[in-house]
């Protein structure tokens, strides 16, 4: 079958077993092709092919809800409703978004490019489908992993509670980005090797109705066998005791065990939860034998040998430099202790776990704990270092604000993937730390212009015993500079001269200095000398600078890969503000008020026009302007 000949994914209905599996092999080929020129989430779409095509083949999309959590397992669901003609664009500029997306299609209910928030816009669509008198079934499709979160278990909790008429789809492949940790994957680890309880269960209900003249008589009594049998097979019957009816564990690729035990969910009322196992990167043997998540999410690799396409880059990545440095500290000082919400891949923890395995905790999709967790290890006199990606940071706001800062603790706060972040998108994009951790108090932001500052800012964070304190960093590679020997600390909240010019100033900091050092070099050939400023601390400023800057009375241009509402721009303009600074003007650039959609990060700063030409037109256009103001006067 031609995939690409696919418009929506009524036909499947036609199917029998023998196709669906011809279809199934079709579909994991075209994956397997396509997404080793794109990358993209390979190893979850591998594993659901089966669950995806037969919840198509049983449910009638987009009548019925399918909401996938998290949505790098829809890959499947967007080639059967019409998209995998547009394949080849998968996670690139203007292309296929790597997540599902209403304006994509209409069986695209759900937007998740963060977990664990199906179930609560599950209830959210059940209980709307219920007050309209409407008829439909809403399918929650949600990784173990996911579930770990604390907002699904809160879901579970009400949705058991209400009885409401739902399918929640467990879909169980022992992983989420890594391998999955904690008390509630024991729990379906116990219930994968229990077999098959509700078989059983019908078996004792079938067999006690068969004894004459008693079965009648003691249905109350079978309703209690039945409950110690469910003791005696699962242990915990954790999903029961919140409200669902279980159903599983059920092969996820066998189409025979999927239809079946999916029909019987549809007869049934209140809340099911329908535990699928499957095998993430099936039908691939690289992803298949991944044990630590490297085949999760992947850039382009070779077909044959499962060989990743090396990057040419021969600087450290940013998340290596900074879990290197962290690592470094560890040997000398005990009470260093790394903590991360899933990513130990991602943020290059895997060496730190072996070389301290006491003092490293993968806690599992679950960043709110995560972050109240380094905080009472740092009541303690431990030093937390919480690594963290910018996107997941936003989940744990309050813990942000009230556990850690309110009480002023110790605690490193690695803030990973900070700035754009590119094929993921709008839910990854690392712009809006800056706006929700500034007004926090006690709490010092700083970002490095290159991975030897970024070493020195580690060090920094470690000797700092004042307060919280984050270090921002890209996602990526560093610039390849020469690396310190010597760790030294920064002084908190100092700035430096990278160039010096009298015509005008450009503060900015991060990935962002390039740029601003290719505009001053842009300037110069105009006749416009400007001086670059590395305001690598974003809170506190560098008050003293910014005095002698306002001294000068020239235009000043902050520069900021962040978004300009709340930022660093708004707090250099606050602080003009306090010392009844207006003497020359004071410019912002920066991400507009708006989301970014993937791409490469160059293609979407000049989308937004943050580049080094547009910074060289937009201080031209400035100095020219305020140098005829000064002459009009």
């Amino acid at each position: 079958m031609d995939l690409t000949k696919i418009n929506n994914p009524s036909f499947i209905k036609q199917l029998d077993n023998e196709q669906l599996k011809e279809l199934a092999t079709n579909i994991r080929s075209f994956l397997i092709e396509k997404l080793s020129v794109t990358g993209g989430h390979i190893g979850p779409n591998l594993g659901v092919v089966e669950l995806t095509l037969i919840l198509h083949k049983l449910f009638d999309s987009p009548n019925d809800k399918f909401l996938w959590d998290v949505g790098h397992q829809a890959y499947v669901h967007k080639i059967l409703t019409g998209r995998a003609s547009e394949f080849d664009t998968l996670r690139q500029y203007k292309g296929l978004c790597g997540f599902p997306k209403m304006d994509e299609s209409e069986h695209d209910v759900w937007e998740a490019g963060h977990s664990s928030t199906s179930l609560s816009a599950a209830m959210g669509m059940a209980v709307a489908r219920d007050i309209k008198g409407e008829d439909n079934y809403v399918l929650p499709i949600i990784g173990d992993g996911a579930l770990t979160g604390g907002m699904a278990l809160e879901a579970l909790n009400h949705i058991g509670h209400e009885k409401t008429n739902m399918i929640v789809i467990l879909n169980d492949n022992e992983m989420s980005i890594a391998p999955n940790v904690g008390a509630l994957h024991s729990i379906l680890g116990k219930l994968r090797t229990a077999g098959k309880y509700n078989s059983a269960k019908d078996e004792l209900e079938y067999i006690l109705k068969k004894i004459p003249a008693v079965g009648g008589k003691v249905a109350t009594a079978a309703e209690r066998v039945k409950d110690s049998l469910k003791y005696l097979l699962v242990s915990g019957v954790f999903f029961e005791e919140l409200g669902f009816t279980y159903l599983g564990p059920v092969d996820g690729h066998d189409f025979v065990d999927l239809e079946r035990n999916l029909n019987y969910a549809k007869k049934m009322e209140g809340p099911i939860l329908f535990h699928v196992i499957t095998k993430k990167g099936k039908g691939y043997r690289p992803a298949e034998n991944d044990k630590i998540g490297t085949w999760h999410g992947t850039g382009p690799y070779k077909i044959e040998t499962g060989d990743f396409v090396k990057s040419t880059a021969s600087a450290p990545s940013w998340s290596g430099l900074i879990a290197d440095t962290v690592s470094e500290i560890a040997r000398d000082d005990k009470r260093v202790v790394a903590i991360t919400p899933a990513m130990p891949v991602g943020s290059k923890l895997e060496a730190f776990a072996e070389e301290f395995p006491e003092r490293f905790f993968d806690v599992g999709i679950a960043e709110q704990h995560a972050t109240t967790m380094a905080a009472g290890l740092a009541t303690q006199g431990m030093k937390p270092f919480l690594s963290i990606y910018s996107t997941f940071l936003q989940r744990s706001y309050d813990q942000m604000l009230h556990d850690i800062s309110r009480q002023n603790l110790n605690v490193v706060i690695g803030i990973d993937r900070a700035g754009l972040v590119g094929a993921d998108g709008e839910t990854h994009q690392g712009v809006y730390d800056i706006a929700f951790l500034r007004h926090m108090p006690n709490l010092v932001i700083m970002m490095p212009k290159d991975e030897n500052e970024g070493q020195h800012m580690v060090k920094t964070a470690m000797d700092y015993n004042d307060g919280p304190i984050a270090i921002r960093y890209p996602r990526g590679n560093g610039l390849g500079v020469h690396l310190d020997e010597t760790l030294q600390p920064i002084p908190i909240g100092t700035w430096e001269v990278l160039r010096r010019g009298g015509d005008a100033a450009i503060l900015t900091f991060g990935t962002s200095i390039p740029m601003a050092l290719d505009a001053a070099d842009l300037l110069s050939e105009r006749g416009i000398e400007v001086m670059v400023v590395n305001a690598r601390f974003i809170k506190p400023l560098d008050t003293k600078m910014l005095d002698e800057l306002f001294s000068q009375e020239i235009p000043i241009i902050t520069v900021e890969e962040a978004v300009l509402a709340g930022g660093f721009g708004s707090a250099v303009l606050e602080y003009a503000h306090d010392v009844s600074y207006n003497a020359a003007p004071i410019e912002r650039m920066g991400i507009p008020d708006q989301f970014i959609e993937h791409g490469d990060v160059p293609q979407l700063l000049a989308e937004i026009g943050m580049t080094s030409e547009n910074l060289a037109m937009n201080v031209h256009d400035l100095v020219k302007k305020y140098i005829l103001k000064r002459e009009s006067v």
